[in-house]
Parts: structure tokens; C-alpha cells; sequence
């Protein structure tokens, strides 16, 4: 079993240094007067205090991290001063004001003969505001060795002046004192000093003895900056600086050639099993299960291989419908262990009655059931709550999932009964207006407002960021239905359930060719997130589509078009597809949906983008988000991140400040990654498990061990051959398995449906 320790020697420090100077922050990123931490040049502290105040107040830290040893970033975030938070989220996740409207302080430090450092701000709120940004600093000069001990006595002195345009705070030390040891004798001198010269700031700087202080004003959207240099003078000389503004990348420093001569020139070390992005991705894999099993419910386990999980920590210690459908179908490439025990407990909570404060309605499946005291003393409807569409459409996925992994009449039988009073509930609750689209609204006085994939208060925008409210039919939750009946009308045929089965099929069919009539917007080459009450499109850009690519809902002669929109600088930040486009009004890249990436997202849009061909679109997604598991520690991908551009000022992304780690499915969408890379699919019905591996350069190998496709078990190596393209050699089988290189059933790549239907045909038995 993987380890979660992780040993940090002083581990309420944070260093950035180079040659002689050292900075030494606590965990927030600043420096507290009193203490140990200070910026040290020469074995000299010359900042003693350091933080940044907005209107007397911190920001609050989100996210910070060395990005090479010399440098730094921190993301923080506080309320914008002025504007108003609006009302208090009553959701499922409760979001917090400050991830809703935010003002983020991004600071970015270089070190190097003294200290540089970018301060810059954003109002990602809707609203404008004015506030006081405040460098408080100080300087004591202490030595290193001597920060709680006597100090030795001298005269510090504070001056301001502007020079050649840029404000300056000067603090100047000097001590004398005479000697004698040991028959060496004299009078020693020093003289120690640090400039804080303020330059390129966005509003005039006021400067006086205890730092510089800015009066800022920020339209919504608008950004501000102020470059700090923090230069040192040791003796009579002032140390020229190594870096200026933006220097995470560009032109390298003296210090930097001289590093890299060394690097380039020294040994080096390789191993074939340490080539791209290979550690990390055995590294997330092993992790995601592990944080699996970590987040396992025990007192809702159905046997030893039957269990099911919580959403995630440390907010979602409960048992949530559609996390833990979409968990356990993602992860079935490890075990279908969550999947047995997700839809049997799942199957237990559905909906008995019409209950309007719970949302409930005859075959609709659960949202989340809570055991706190708000829930069991029924405060809120959440002990047993059902405010959500995507877990009844969902359902009967995971139910032909684990149809395709088992092959197991016998299990699926009963699922496969509550799956089709799911698809029911969709057609007699689901859709409101009698349009042949599924709508949402809730009907309890404390229910969750949007109840499609993206459940926030503030999820649904139009183009303008006017909230959209409900009824809304979302394009995520159409593909849901459609994915629904058509696999569980496959289902439906093997268990000899024919009538139902031609039904699902058919209105499967209609609502694919509806939905393609009515959400395509052809001139922005991209389908619409919603229909308001309306009917009318909600046309902002989101990740929403994606699902459809997933779903397969998307028409074929679109698919391309569609991908290519996802992979656009606005949608697609570099780590990830954005829950909301950059370029909208509403765009926050902290918020919970407006902005951020999810990882559970991702897993099923490569997926997808394997299944129409897009190979290149489907590997760009899963190196993003591979690259950024290897930022966090243990590889573990958190319930979400920042939307932030990965560019030369964003080294790395910034977090949701309320996100969950571990999170189950974002455990799950790892695997997704795997087998969007392999191709691989199964389908146990006919002891078969289809193949198609695309490996990238960053992951030339892979082998899967001990996998199970129904009663079989497998060892599988994949690997890239010279020429660049894949291949697989079976390393070791027990039990009947046909393991034959096509794509899967549901590929619109495959050769022709004539072919693969007659290949799966041959598989059964007696033929």
C-alpha cells in the first residue's frame, strides 16, 4: 500500500534562494514580525516584516509554490472591498462569496543579489471597487545566528525619495564597534542597507517609513501591476539585481546560464521505465486507488466486492448519487468492486413517493443522503435529497457499464429493473414543458437551484453573465438521457426485455437527431449550453458540450468542428477545458463553474474524442492533465482547479479555495485517461475486449496486470513501437478472453458496422 507521507524538514518555512540570498516566508507566503523568517542577503535580514493588506486586511492564500528554487508564485484571493457578495449559497456545496466574487493578488518573486517581485491584481467579480493596498515591511538588520539573541547595537534610518521616476523607501543601517581579542584590537564598522523601489505601478505609490501604499480602483475584468524591487546595499555597494519583471521565462540571468552549463555538462541518469510523463502516470494511477479505498463507506458495503464511497474531503464525507455513478464507472479499469456496490446501494434509495421538500418522485435516484445534525434533524431535506437530473439519466449507464465489464446476467438483472424506472421518472418528471427535452426545476423551499452537471447557484449564464434561471434544459443532460436508453436498451436485449428495448432505442434515436437540430449553433461552430425557460439557446461557451462529445450525442459530421472549439486559448487553459471560456463576462477562474477545470471532466471528454477518431485532440487532454497531477502532491488530481492560461506569468494553476482532495471522481478520471490512450474497451457478453492503442511519446509503455473481464484475467503490454505507431502483446490469460485490436462498439471509427458486427457475431458461442 502506497504511503501518504510526505516528511518537509522545517516545514512552516518556505524558501526561494540563490547564492547569497535568502527568503524565508511562513506558509502564507509572508513574513511575520518576531520570528525566524525574513529575507537574508549576506547572512543579513533585511526585511524583518513583509505581507501585502488590502484595506488593513491579508488576502487569503490559495495556492503557493516555488517554481524553480530562485522563484516564486502565489495566488491569493479576498473579497473585492465594496462589492456585495449576494445571497448565501443554499447548493449542495455551499459555495463560498469569495470563489463567487473574487479579487485575486498574484505575486510573483525572483531572488537573486536581492529580491524582485510582480504584484499583480485582477477583479474577476462583475462589479467595480476601490480599496488600499498596503506593503507593510520593516528591517531589524539581525544576523543570521543571532535572531533571538543580543543584537548588536547600531542606528537604523528611513528616507523616501523618488529617483528617476520610481518611489523609493529607504531603510539604512549602520553600526560601530570597537574590539580587542587576543591582542587584536580596533574599531569595526558596518553598513547594511535595503531600497524598496516601487516601478511601472497601474496608480501613483505613497510612500513612508513602513512601506508604500496604493489606492487602486477596479472596474470588473480589469487587472492592475506594480513591479518591487527589494535591493540590498552591503557595505557601500548596492547589489545590481538579477531579474525584472516577468522573468519566469525569457531571457536567462547570469546565475541561470552558469546553472545550466553545469546541469548540461554533469552525468546523467536514465532508465527506460523513467522516460516523459510514465512515473507520474503509474504514480496517479496508483494513488487514485488507493484514495479510492481511502474514501470507501464501509457501513454501506453489500459484500467484500460490492461497496461504495464518499464524494470526497473534506466537505463531501456522504453519499452522493451521481459522484459515486461517475467514480466507479470511470475506475471499472481497476476493479468493478465501487460499481457492484454503488448501484445496488443507489438502488435502495430510489425515489417511493412525491415529496416535494426532498425533491423526490417515484423512480428518480438519490442526489446525496447526509448523517450530520442540520440533516437528521431534517433543518435541510438532505438526509435523503434527490435534487439532481444527471443520476437518473446516469444510472443506466453505469448499469450497461458493468454489463460490459461482468457479462453477468445475474447481477445486472435487478439494476437493470431500477434503471428503467429511472428512464421513466426522466419521461414523466424530466421533462416539464412536453417539448421532447429534459428540464429542470426545483420544488423544494431548500432545494439545489441547478440540477444538471453544474449545480452551483451561479453555474447557468447568458452571454451577457445574466444568470439564466430555471426551468433549463441543459445539452449535458440531453446526451445523459440519450446515453441512457441506448445502452440500456442493449441491455434490455440481452435480457430478453425486446419491447422496451426497440422503445429506448428509437426515442434514443429521435432525441439525437432533435438535439442536433435544435442545441447546434452553426455560427459559432459550437452547441448551446442551454434552453431557458424560453426555449431560446444559451449561447456562452462552456465545458457543457463536452458531455455530448462524450455521450456521442454530437452528430459525426460535427464532432470536428466541436473539438476544435474545446481546444480554442479560451476554452482549453493549457491544463485543462474551462468550465466557462475565458473571454465571457462571467469568467472567474476560481469559481466553482464559471471558469475552473475539473478532472472529472476530462476523463470522459478523452473518451469521447477517442471514440470520433481525434486522437490528437483526445492525447492533448490526458498529457494536461497528467502534467498537472505531477504538481500536486502525491500525483493526486484535486476536486478542481483554477482556470488560469498556462503561460510564461502562470507557471502553474491556482485552486478553488473550497476544493476537496481526495475526490473521488477525479480519482476515477485518471483511469478514463488510460483507456482513452489504450483504446481498450470490453465486453465481457461475448468474452471480448477490444483495443486500440494510441501511446504518445511521454507514455512509450504501459502493462496492465491482473485486469478482469468477466471471468477472465489478463496481463497486457503496451508499448510504441520505433516507427511511432502502438501495439500489445498479452503477457499472461486465465479464462476465455477474445482480446482483438478494433475500435469499440460505440466508435464511429470503426471500420464499418457490417465488419464489427460480423466480428462480434463469430465470438458467440457455438459459432
Amino acid at each position: 500500500m502506497r504511503s501518504l507521507s510526505r516528511l518537509l524538514p522545517r516545514f512552516s518555512t518556505r524558501y526561494v534562494s540563490q547564492s547569497r540570498t535568502v527568503l524565508a516566508a511562513g506558509l502564507d507566503g509572508f513574513v511575520d514580525e518576531g520570528g525566524e523568517h525574513g529575507l537574508f542577503v549576506h547572512q543579513t535580514r533585511l526585511l524583518s516584516r513583509y505581507r501585502w493588506l488590502i484595506d488593513g486586511q491579508p488576502p487569503r492564500p490559495v495556492v503557493l509554490s516555488n517554481v524553480e528554487q530562485h522563484s516564486w508564485l502565489g495566488y491569493y484571493i479576498a473579497l473585492p472591498p465594496g462589492v456585495d457578495p449576494g445571497p448565501a449559497d443554499t447548493g449542495s456545496g455551499q459555495i463560498g462569496a469569495i470563489a463567487r466574487q473574487t479579487l485575486e493578488v498574484r505575486l510573483s518573486r525572483y531572488t537573486g543579489e536581492g529580491m524582485h517581485e510582480d504584484v499583480d491584481l485582477t477583479n474577476f467579480s462583475q462589479h467595480p471597487t476601490s480599496f488600499r493596498l498596503t506593503l507593510d515591511v520593516d528591517a531589524d538588520f539581525a544576523d543570521l545566528g543571532d535572531l533571538h539573541g543580543e543584537r548588536v547595537p547600531g542606528e537604523i534610518t528611513r528616507g523616501r525619495r523618488t529617483l528617476d521616476g520610481a518611489d523609493e523607501l529607504d531603510i539604512d543601517y549602520r553600526a560601530e564597534r570597537a574590539f580587542e581579542h587576543q591582542g587584536e584590537r580596533g574599531t569595526a564598522r558596518t553598513h547594511r542597507g535595503l531600497t524598496v523601489r516601487v516601478r511601472n505601478a497601474s496608480s501613483p505609490a505613497t510612500v513612508h517609513d513602513r512601506g508604500v501604499a496604493f489606492e487602486v480602483s477596479l472596474p470588473a475584468g480589469a487587472m492592475w501591476h506594480a513591479c518591487v524591487d527589494f535591493i540590498a546595499r552591503i557595505e557601500e555597494r548596492a547589489l545590481p539585481l538579477m531579474y525584472a519583471c516577468r522573468s519566469f521565462t525569457g531571457t536567462p540571468a547570469e546565475f541561470d546560464i552558469r546553472r545550466r552549463t553545469f546541469l548540461e555538462e554533469a552525468t546523467g541518469f536514465a532508465s527506460p521505465h523513467a522516460r516523459g510523463l510514465a512515473p507520474v502516470v503509474l504514480h496517479a494511477l496508483d494513488q487514485a486507488k488507493a484514495d479510492l479505498a481511502s474514501l470507501r463507506l464501509y457501513d454501506l458495503d453489500h459484500d467484500e466486492r460490492a461497496w461504495t464511497m464518499a464524494a470526497g474531503l473534506p466537505m463531501y464525507v456522504a453519499l452522493f448519487g451521481r459522484d459515486v455513478l461517475t467514480a466507479s464507472w470511470q475506475a471499472a479499469l481497476a476493479s468493478t468492486a465501487p460499481m457492484r456496490g454503488s448501484l445496488r446501494e443507489l438502488a435502495r434509495w430510489q425515489g417511493r413517493e412525491v415529496n416535494d421538500w426532498r425533491d423526490e418522485q417515484p423512480g428518480r435516484m438519490l442526489h446525496e443522503a447526509h448523517t450530520g445534525p442540520h440533516a437528521t434533524l431534517n433543518v435541510n431535506p438532505r438526509a435523503r435529497y434527490y435534487g439532481s437530473a444527471t443520476t437518473s439519466a446516469f444510472y443506466p449507464v453505469a448499469v450497461s457499464e458493468l454489463w460490459h465489464w461482468t457479462g453477468d446476467r445475474d447481477l445486472v438483472r435487478p439494476l437493470a429493473r431500477s434503471a428503467l424506472d429511472a428512464v421513466r421518472w426522466l419521461d414523466q418528471y424530466g421533462d416539464l414543458d412536453g417539448d421532447g427535452f429534459y428540464e429542470y426545476q426545483t420544488r423544494s423551499e431548500h432545494g439545489v437551484r441547478h440540477q444538471g452537471w453544474k449545480d452551483s447557484e451561479d453555474a447557468m449564464v447568458y452571454e451577457d453573465g445574466t444568470p439564466v434561471k430555471p426551468p433549463i434544459a441543459t445539452c449535458e443532460e440531453q446526451a445523459f438521457a440519450y446515453l441512457g436508453k441506448l445502452h440500456l436498451s442493449e441491455v434490455l436485449w440481452w435480457l430478453g426485455e425486446n419491447d422496451d428495448a426497440r422503445r429506448l432505442f428509437r426515442e434514443a434515436g429521435e432525441l439525437k437527431r432533435r438535439f442536433n437540430d435544435v442545441f447546434w449553433l452553426e455560427d459559432e461552430g459550437f452547441y448551446a449550453m442551454a434552453l431557458d425557460p424560453d426555449k431560446r439557446p444559451v449561447r456562452s461557451a462552456g465545458s457543457n458540450p463536452g458531455h455530448a462529445l462524450a455521450c456521442g450525442i454530437v452528430d459525426g459530421a460535427l464532432a470536428l468542428r466541436t473539438a476544435g472549439r474545446f481546444v480554442a486559448h479560451d476554452l482549453f487553459s493549457g491544463w485543462g477545458i474551462r468550465t466557462l471560456s475565458s473571454a465571457h463576462p462571467a469568467y472567474n477562474p476560481y469559481s466553482y463553474h464559471r471558469g475552473s477545470v475539473w478532472p472529472v471532466e476530462q476523463g470522459p471528454f478523452a473518451l469521447g474524442l477517442m471514440r470520433y477518431g481525434l486522437h490528437g485532440h483526445a492525447e492533448l487532454i490526458c498529457r494536461a492533465q497528467f502534467e498537472a497531477a505531477s504538481l500536486f502532491d502525491f500525483c493526486r488530481l484535486p476536486e478542481l482547479f483554477s482556470g488560469h492560461p498556462r503561460d510564461d506569468d502562470h507557471p502553474f494553476p491556482a485552486l478553488y479555495p473550497q476544493t476537496n482532495s481526495p475526490q473521488a471522481w477525479s480519482a476515477g478520471a485518471v483511469f478514463c485517461f488510460v483507456q482513452a490512450l489504450l483504446g481498450l474497451y470490453p465486453y465481457a457478453p461475448l468474452d471480448a475486449l477490444l483495443v486500440d492503442p494510441r501511446l504518445p511519446e511521454w507514455l512509450p509503455e504501459l502493462t496492465l496486470e491482473r485486469l478482469r473481464v468477466g471471468e477472465a484475467v489478463v496481463t497486457l503490454r503496451f508499448f510504441r513501437r520505433d516507427d511511432g505507431r502502438s501495439d500489445y502483446r498479452i503477457l499472461d490469460q486465465r479464462g476465455r478472453l477474445h482480446v482483438v485490436r478494433q475500435p469499440s462498439p460505440w466508435s464511429l471509427t470503426a471500420t464499418s458496422g457490417e465488419r464489427l458486427l460480423d466480428l462480434l457475431t463469430s465470438l458467440l458461442p457455438g459459432r
